[in-house]
This record gives structure tokens, sequence and C-alpha cells, in this order.
């Protein structure tokens, strides 16, 4: 029973804490990039990160030391500070006459009155400050020069928490970078213009600075604001002038458009613009490709489309001759050979470089070279060939043989290419495009006809749910079932009747492929020691792929176990649990699952990618990808206590409809269910748990299914949340208290399979 008691102790402690500190979020880093060999300071700012003690980047050489933290304060202490700034002034006047009598100043009234100005100016009220990233982390970076140059991610922690991540640059140019942006806020401002300073001038703000070629530019935006930086250029220089905001943060949840869409705009010295671009093609983020007419002075503008900005409006701006890629073909190669790849764009060294497909790249990946942005690259493993260039009628159509993959460009605006088959009876057929996955501007659209031109098939648009930063799934893909034996035709056109060397596709025709991608959300976990935590899994089904998908750690996770991870048949994704070793490491964990399913009776096994399933613009959701699924284990004094805590009965538990089933769980004492209140989490439909009996051991679980709601079939995992019974509480400790999702290392039973059979 002591045990029981300590265990008890630990978990209403820890829920205790949970109720006051929530799990951190990162919503901007400024600046969002810096050098390699460069020592500087960034500001993180966002939601609940007080707490934070510790800040981490993906890569070896770089070192992150949390310097502050800081929230803006709240009225009641703003007050308290003005009312006692306002004596201490009424006393600094008072002995300034003679005979002051009491009102004498001292050393100490003036330390005390600039201690309090510091306070006001550090961290003022702001009324109209945004919750979701009122908070901000100083943290100094140390970029050492083994660091590697590209895209990495920055997470916080706290003690007992870790934050999503949020894109890192690492780059080798020169870097400039603004001060960090302060919000609008009217309380400071009124109160400073009491002492003396002159009132803001109204207006648009503007900000000018002179700045070297080659060089990237970090800045935000923040309402209304136009950034403009000055440069001296050489006539015939071809610039390449790119900015990433959407790249670095690719949704806002309460901002429309979803994102920072940032304006570029070139003038000459006299103010005459020369350039303007909005997006590259169809990239929110603008490329601008400049020719400089003559030697002289420049400046580059940016701002949001619309003028919105914010502390989160953040971009990094990169000018100079610089090599960058607009377009390759073909877009893929087959596996294992070697595939010649032309390039075009501006201020490349080579017209075409080899690579070579290895079996490890099946799906997307990215060629290397010195290319100022990522150029992604498809490896499948099908016959492949060239599309011919007088493809464009049934009468003119490219036979091919079945399965194959055609790369191929739609050359000229309107035009279409055609290519015949042979097909039989009852066959079924998958016709798929990939190019805007690869960067092509064409915006597919697809036929399937039979020899008399009769249409059988057609697609415009669709949505590829692991391709989690398009906004518009402008591929196209079509499944048929052939009527007859005979000759077949693909037609592939542009939707808006556009074409060009650039327009250009890989076409996948053949059979059905059946095959799943994973996705695991959230890419950070926090679990204390011995317990367990949520995870949930999505299955990206393709061709028809139906088959249950059993969910695995690989080698490198040991001491962690999974439990209910399999995601059922016809289902896109399950919640289970994952168990942390009762050993704590004192460091980030990079764990790595994988996904297998059974077809044909042959093993398929797909890697699992961490994602984050982010909010945009107030009504959608993407799954969109990081580079590393991140976890840390909270230390737990008594672990082995933790651990008492696992599944007794077989699973799945089968439940009839209408009626219960019963699940035994194993914990420290019967006294746990006095103690503690479960709740389903996220409860599937027409399921409740009904009942909780202390038994020898443990407890009982009694789950309902309703007659009505519930399903015969349906399966997947009860998630049951453990809520300390604290008393005194508010409304909103206990909200926090239940909530998994602000904190991780809350306390949840491990993953209880279930399934609903007939009476």
């Amino acid at each position: 029973m002591k045990l029981a008691r300590v265990f008890f102790a630990l978990l209403l402690l820890a829920s205790a804490a949970h109720a006051q500190q929530q799990t951190p979020h990162i919503a901007y880093v400024y600046p969002a990039g810096g050098r390699v060999g460069a020592t500087f300071q960034i500001v993180v700012g966002g939601q609940f990160l007080l707490f934070v003690t510790n800040a981490f980047i993906d890569g070896d050489g770089i070192k992150a030391t949390v310097l502050d933290r800081s929230r803006p304060m709240n009225q009641k202490e703003f007050n308290e500070l003005r009312d006692r700034l306002q004596t201490l002034q009424q006393k600094f006047q008072a002995s300034r006459w003679r005979n002051a009598g009491t009102n004498v100043w001292t050393d100490a009234d003036a330390k005390e009155r600039e201690e309090i100005r510091a306070k006001i100016l550090k961290n003022p009220p702001n009324r109209k400050a945004n919750p979701a990233m009122q908070d901000t982390v100083v943290v100094q970076l140390s970029i050492g020069p083994n660091a590697s140059p590209g895209e990495h991610e920055i997470r916080l922690a706290s003690s007992n928490a870790l934050s999503n991540p949020l894109k890192f640059v690492i780059g080798s140019l020169p870097e400039f970078s603004k001060l960090a942006a302060k919000p609008a806020n009217p309380d400071l401002d009124r109160f400073l213009e009491r002492f003396g300073r002159q009132p803001t001038p109204p207006g648009t703000p503007k900000y000018e600075s002179h700045v070297s070629l080659p060089l990237t530019i970090n800045g935000q935006i923040m309402p209304g604001e136009v950034d403009r930086y000055h440069f001296t250029a050489t006539g015939g220089q071809q610039l390449v002038i790119a900015a990433s905001a959407r790249a670095l943060i690719p949704y806002l949840a309460d901002a429309v458009p979803g994102w920072f869409e940032a304006t570029l705009t070139i003038y000459d010295a006299k103010g005459k613009q020369l350039a303007e671009a909005e997006r590259f093609r169809f990239r929110p983020d603008p490329v601008i490709h400049f020719e400089v007419p003559h030697d002289g002075e420049y400046f580059v503008e940016i701002h949001d489309s619309i003028y919105r900005g914010r502390e989160d409006f953040v971009y990094r701006l990169t000018i100079g001759e610089l090599p960058y890629v607009t377009g390759i073909f073909p877009l893929g190669g087959k596996a294992g050979e070697t595939t010649s790849i032309s390039l075009t764009g501006w201020n490349l060294k080579e017209p075409s470089i080899d690579h070579k497909n290895t079996d490890a790249q099946l799906g997307t990946t990215f060629l290397t070279g010195e290319f100022l942005s990522p150029v992604p690259f498809a490896v499948n493993d099908l016959p492949e060939c060239l599309a011919q260039k007088s493809n464009h009628s049934i009468e003119s159509a490219q036979p091919v043989t079945l399965p194959v993959i055609i790369n191929g460009h739609v050359s000229q605006p309107g035009e279409s290419d055609v290519f015949k088959f042979e097909g039989r009876k009852d066959q079924q057929i998958v016709a798929e495009v990939i190019a805007r996955r690869l960067d092509s501007p064409l915006d597919s659209f697809l036929r399937l006809t039979d020899a008399t031109g009769k249409q059988l098939a057609f697609n415009d648009d669709f949505e590829d749910k692991a391709s989690g930063l398009e906004t518009h799934h402008a591929d196209s893909y079509l499944a048929a079932t052939l009527p007859a034996d005979g000759s077949y035709f693909i037609h592939l056109s542009d939707t808006q009747g556009k074409g060009g060397p650039e327009f250009a596709y890989r076409l996948r025709i053949s059979e059905p492929r059946p095959d799943f991608a994973l996705r695991i959300v959230p890419s950070s976990l926090n679990v204390r020691g011995g317990l367990s935590v949520p995870v949930t899994a999505y299955a990206v089904r393709k061709d028809g792929f139906t088959n249950a998908i059993d969910l695995h750690l690989t080698d490198a996770a040991t001491g962690f176990s999974l439990s209910g991870a399999r995601i059922p048949e016809n289902q896109d994704k399950v919640q289970f649990t994952l168990k942390a070793p009762s050993w704590n490491p004192g460091k980030l964990l990079n764990l790595d699952l994988e996904g297998t399913a059974v077809l044909n009776g042959q093993a398929i096994t797909r890697r699992a990618v961490p994602a984050e399933n982010m909010e945009q613009a107030f009504a959608y959701w993407q799954l969109v990808p990081s580079r590393e699924l991140v976890v840390t284990v909270t230390p737990n004094p008594r672990p082995f206590a933790a651990n008492a805590i696992r599944i007794l009965s077989a699973t799945p538990i089968k439940i009839p409809l209408g009626g219960t089933g019963r699940v035994r769980i194993a914990t420290p004492s019967p006294a746990f269910a006095d103690r503690f209140k479960l709740e389903l989490n996220a409860a599937p439909d027409g399921l409740s748990l009904s009942n909780i009996t202390p038994v020898e051991n443990g407890i009982e679980l009694v789950i309902a299914a309703d007659q009505e709601k519930a399903k015969i079939g349906a399966s997947g995992n009860l998630i049951i949340d453990v809520t300390p019974k604290i008393p005194g509480l508010t409304r909103n400790q206990k909200k926090f208290a239940v909530d998994p999702s602000r904190h991780p290392t809350a306390p949840v039973l491990p993953a209880i399979p279930f399934q609903i059979v007939a009476d």
C-alpha cells in the first residue's frame, strides 16, 4: 500500500503542475535562419513559453541556449507599477525644493524608479496582444562550421513538455536582420506620452536599409508595413530575388489567406517600378529574375499582398547572382538506374546533371546541388518512356504497354497528349498524373475514351492527403473497369489550356497497385517514464488499398512499446499509445515507426512520416510533414509503480451491439478508481464508459455500445484519460488537467483495442 500511495502522490503532483504549465507552442521564430559559423540571438514567440528551459535544433554543430522568457504584464500589475512610479516622480520633484522636509530623494529611490521603468518597457501590458504569440523566449544560437546548410527544425522544451517544431534555415550567405518587431501597444504609448515622449505619427510604417549583395535578409511585417532594401548592382547582372514566407510557416490558423502572402517589387533609384511578383507560378512565395539594366542603385520592396501583418509574418529574402532551378525534365526516373536530367533556370553552372536513383529513394526525393531552392524528383520501380512529340489525337496516339510511366510535357497551350493501350474486358485501369506535386505548373485533366471517342472516365483534381503543403491538388487520378476487349486512349491536357516547356508531367498507366503512406501526429512527444502517451496514425490509402496496417518501432527504439498500434482495414486513422521506458536519458530521442500490411501474401512495409496537423484559415486541416519524430522522457521517481498499469484481458475486446464489453486493467491498487477519474478520449461513435469496478489487482471497465449509434464491425482503440480527483481545482484548471493535447505527460491508460460484434 505504501507503493500505491507514493504512486498516487506522484500523479497528483504531476497533474497539479500540468494545471499551471501547458504545452509550449511555437508560433514564429525570428530571425528564421542564420549563417554557418555565426553566433546570434533569436526571438521565439508563442503560447505557454514562460516555463521553457531548453531549445533544440536538429543536426550537428548547433548549440541553443535559452537566455530569457517574458510575457506582457496584466493590467493590475501595470497599474501598481504606474502608481508607484508616479509617487516616486512626485517625491523627486518635491526634493528639488529647498526645505523639502521628509521628501529627501535617495539613491534607493533612483534605483527603484529605473527598475520600474525597465519592467514597464520590457513587459508592458497590451490588450491587443494575440494570445497565441504573447509569450517570447530569447535564445542564443551558435552555428558551428560543421553545421549542414539547409532546412532544420527548432523545438522548445520545459521540464515536462516539448513544443511543436518550426522551420529554421541555415544558410551560407551573409545575413542581415531587422530588429525584432513589436506589436502596437496603445497602453504603453499613452503612458510614455505622459512622460514626454512624442506620439507615434500616423500613416503606413516604412522601413529602409542599405545592403550589399549577395545576402539573405531576415524581416517581419507588421500591419500596413512596407520594407525596402537598397542595393548597388552592375548592368548585366542576372539577379535572383527570392522570398521565403509561406515556406517558413506554412499555415496560419487565424488568417485569410492562411499564410503570409508576400509581394515583391523592384525599383530603380528614381522610384520607377521595374518588376513585380506576388507568386512564383502556383507557389505563394514570389521569385523575381532581374536582369540589371545598368550600373546604379536599386531597391526591393516587400509587404503582404493585402497589407496585413503581425509578429508571425516572418520572411527571408535572398538576393544575388545565385543558381535557381525553374524546371527539370524528366521529373523522375526508375529505381536502380541513372537518369540524365535537363535543368532550366537562372545562373546554372551546367544544363544537366546525372542522378543515381536508388531503391531506398522510392517516392519523392530531392536533387543534390548548389541550388537556391530544393528540387523534387520522383523515383519509381515501373518501366518508363518518353512522350512523343506528335501524339495529340486518337489518330496519332502514342502506343504504350502497361504498366508504364510516361515522362512528357504539355508543350503548347491547348494541346493534349494521347496514349493508346490494349485492354481486356473487366480489366481495372488506373491513370495518375504526378506534376504539381513535383513543382510543375501543369494543372492536369485526364480522360479515358474507347476507340470511338466515347468518354468512359475523367478527372480534374484529386486530393493527395500525403501532400500536406498542397492547397490546390491539381494532379489528376482516375480509375475505371474496361467494358470490353479493345483499344483505349488516355488524354492528358491542362485544365486552363496552358502549356509550354516547363509544363512537365509523369503519367502512370497501370492496373491498380495497392499501397499506402503513413503519417504520425504529433511529431513532438513527452511522456513520463513508465507511462503512456496518445499518438495518432493516419493511413493514406492508394489504388483501392483496404488492408489493415500494423505499426511497429524500429530497433533504435529500445525500451519503448506500442499498444493498439493497428489501423483496421478500410479505416484511415487510429489513435494508439506509446509507452516510455522507465529510464530517463536526459536528452531528446528520435523514434522511427514503420507500418506493415500483407497484400496477396506479400508484406509491404512503409516508413511512418512524422507530421503536425495544422489548421489553415479557420477551417481546413493539413498534415504537414516534419523532419523527425522526437520524444523526451520525463523522470518518474517510481517507474516500477507506473509499469504496474497494463491490460490483463484479451484484446480486442468484443462489445455486442446494444450490450457491454469488459476489460481488466492492472493498477498499483484497487483504490485507483477512487482517486482518479477515468474518461474516454474522443470516444468512438456509440461507445461509452458505463462503469468502473475495483477488482483484485486492479479495475474492471465496462464499455457500452449504443444500439442506434454504434455499428457492427467497427473497430479501433479506446484511449482513456486518467485525471486525479484533486479537490479545490478551478474550472480552468480542471479543463487543462483533462486535456492531454495540452499535457503530453498527463497519464493515459494503454490503448485498448475493441471490436463491435452482433448480439
